[in-house]
């Protein structure tokens, strides 16, 4: 990890927002994550992840595999995607994919596709 990357701190207060911010799509499950920070894909990262009501936040380490620049085409948000690591075991896709429901299925826009 490049120095002064640390740890991501990551709250997501809402249904929409968890939508919008989660990855399906991505093998083990992801999180897209607004920042203005400069990363290289395949970047490894750790995050502190609150999801809504929840008191604990979880430890969830990941990789990079999406980034949107800054001023990027269609006034998309700025940030990475970072796919869970694999000694997740799906546990933190299974808790967001529980929290979100049938949602998690949808056809609205998110923050990736």
């Amino acid at each position: 990890m490049p120095p002064g990357q640390g740890i991501l701190s990551l709250s997501i207060k809402d249904k929409n927002s968890l939508y919008s911010a989660y990855m399906p799509y991505v093998k083990n499950g992801g999180l897209f994550i607004p920042t203005q920070r400069q990363y290289r894909l395949g970047d490894e990262v750790f995050m502190l992840l609150t999801l809504m009501d929840e008191r604990e936040r979880l430890p969830v380490a990941g990789r990079i595999i999406w980034i949107t620049p800054p001023r990027a085409q269609g006034n998309r948000t700025p940030g990475i995607g970072v796919q869970f690591n694999e000694q997740d075991n799906g546990a933190t896709r299974n808790k967001i994919e529980g929290l979100l429901g049938g949602s998690a299925q949808a056809d609205r826009p998110t923050h990736t596709m």
